[in-house]
């Protein structure tokens, strides 16, 4: 049995885990992924963090959403990972959302 295209994964990309600081440009979102290490010597944890450019080809994700990314090929001189899902939607996000749809509505409405 054949499975869709757009569910099968491929082997030995890498996925991470990070919140959206940056949707100003079109079909590209910023992620800043936290990381949390052990320092060699002193075993004190050490929270570094690394914004990655990430694809996000209908422009979903929204300013504060937590997202899951994964890693493909160059698509230009920074993009190297693309949008997997939202995880969870921020509340500013989903106010927003809201609003938007509201005023889309009251346009549609008074075109009719």
């Amino acid at each position: 049995m054949a499975t869709p295209v757009a569910e099968t994964k491929k082997a030995g990309r890498a996925t991470k885990v990070g919140e959206v600081v940056s949707t100003k440009m079109n079909k590209t979102i910023v992620v800043k992924v936290d990381m949390k290490k052990a320092h060699p010597l002193y075993r004190r944890v050490i929270t570094s963090s690394k914004r990655f450019h990430v694809h996000d080809e209908e422009n979903k994700a929204l300013l504060g959403d937590v997202v899951r990314i994964e890693e493909t090929r160059p698509m230009s001189k920074l993009k190297r990972w693309r949008l997997l899902d939202i995880i969870r939607r921020s509340a500013l996000a989903a106010a927003n959302d809201a609003a938007h749809k509201a005023e889309k509505k009251e346009k549609r409405e008074q075109a009719s």
